[in-house]
């Protein structure tokens, strides 16, 4: 088992609060990392049936034969318990007693809202990270190999077949989640609606559009769509908007967190389809822009990201705002840096002028290829170097100025 970046946040927060909530897509490692982060904690979790009964028909009982404190699994599953945990750390607040688990985000964090406001803190752990996965024997070595491959634990840790493996992922999730949050009759039809969403990966979302393909409603498609983010297959990241004017596209871009299973979805069956597929640049800005998104969710910190889009033709792939520093990021999927792509950095930098409290901090060319450069105009960033770019902005990283010796 290799210890995840998240690890140190969450037994830092453990030396402040009471609860401790964590949540994530399910097979991301909540478990694992609760445990090798407490070990001291008893586990139980709800998936269990018979510990469910007991929590649902007595919760009194159940928190009772934990009344030290524990890592409890999956809890969205008997939400009445946070009543109840409410009650037993008023009455004895000692710090880090209590793990919560559970992968369907909206359910746990209505229930943290309402009940465990400020004695919990919410921490979200996603597939593993370029550097994550580097600190397993023999990770991939190419591009390619990496987007295909994705990043659940178990592909990396029982060296499992990828295809294989996220193809049962897809099976389970529709078959446990789909039915718990939406109640869908239809599951081939969901499916459908899945992949269609996995052809759109890394555009920008027409909601009409995907329902219409799938046959269904633009409610139905939304309805949809939100339990997808709910449970961490998905996100809707927004237009950057920073009263630069009225020309914006406004609306949301559509992003896969784990770029696996994407490229399962579409039937991508080995990793040098890519070399040629018509999706290669859109699975490698989703990658991009879910590592960016797991470098500040794997620390404790929310992230802040955009796109910028004009009707002039316009486009940013990735804003990365950094309190008033604003990291421009554009994502090719070329092998050979290109001065163009620099380009657009300068277009914005002019539609920013005269904008109070923001400042360019960085302008960043993520791409296919394997030599990290900086010049005048920004940074040549290869995606080998991609997880040592101080992305946070907490100055613990810096980006490489030499060829990368990976």
């Amino acid at each position: 088992m290799i210890e995840r970046l998240l690890q140190p946040r969450l037994q830092e927060l453990a030396t402040r609060y009471p609860v401790l909530t964590l949540t994530g897509p399910r097979q991301s490692g909540k478990t694992t990392l609760s445990r090798m982060a407490f070990p001291e904690l008893p586990y139980v979790s709800l998936e269990n049936p018979t510990q469910r009964e007991l929590a649902h028909s007595d919760p009194i009982a159940f928190l009772g034969r934990h009344r030290a404190g524990a890592i409890i699994d999956e809890v969205q599953r008997v939400p009445e318990l946070f009543s109840y945990l409410q009650g037993m750390v008023d009455e004895d607040p000692r710090r880090g007693r209590f793990l919560l688990t559970g992968s369907q985000n909206l359910a746990l964090v209505g229930a943290v809202t309402q009940s465990l406001a400020g004695r919990t803190t919410l921490t979200e752990l996603l597939p593993l990270s370029l550097q994550e996965i580097r600190r397993f024997p023999d990770p991939p070595a190419e591009l390619e190999d990496l987007v295909w491959r994705g990043g659940y634990p178990r592909i990396y840790e029982r060296k499992l077949p990828a295809q294989e493996w996220l193809a049962d992922y897809t099976a389970t999730y529709v078959e446990r989640d789909v039915r718990q949050v939406l109640r869908v009759g239809d599951l081939l039809l969901f499916q459908t609606f899945l992949r269609l969403c996995a052809g759109r990966t890394g555009q920008i979302l027409n909601l009409s559009s995907l329902a219409n393909d799938c046959g269904i409603s633009q409610p139905t498609a939304r309805s949809w769509l939100s339990a997808l983010e709910a449970s961490y297959i998905v996100f809707r990241l927004p237009a950057f908007f920073a009263n630069l004017g009225k020309r914006l596209i406004k609306a949301p871009k559509l992003y896969f967190y784990d770029t696996g299973l994407a490229a399962s979805l579409l039937n991508i069956e080995q990793p040098r389809q890519l070399e040629s597929h018509p999706l290669r640049g859109a699975l490698f800005e989703t990658w991009v822009a879910a590592e960016i998104a797991k470098a500040n969710l794997h620390r404790g910190r929310r992230p802040r990201l955009s796109f910028y889009r004009d009707r002039r033709g316009l486009e940013i792939d990735l804003v990365v705002e950094r309190g008033a520093d604003l990291l421009l990021v554009e994502v090719k999927s070329a092998q050979t840096p290109s001065e163009q792509a620099l380009a657009s950095f300068e277009r914005f930098a002019d539609v920013l002028a005269g904008k109070e409290g923001l400042r360019i901090a960085d302008r960043v060319v993520v791409y296919a290829g394997n030599e990290t450069q900086r010049r005048s105009q920004g940074t040549i960033l290869s995606w080998r170097d991609l997880d040592t770019y101080d992305w946070e902005g907490n100055g613990s990283r810096a980006a490489r100025t030499t060829p990368s010796a990976r």
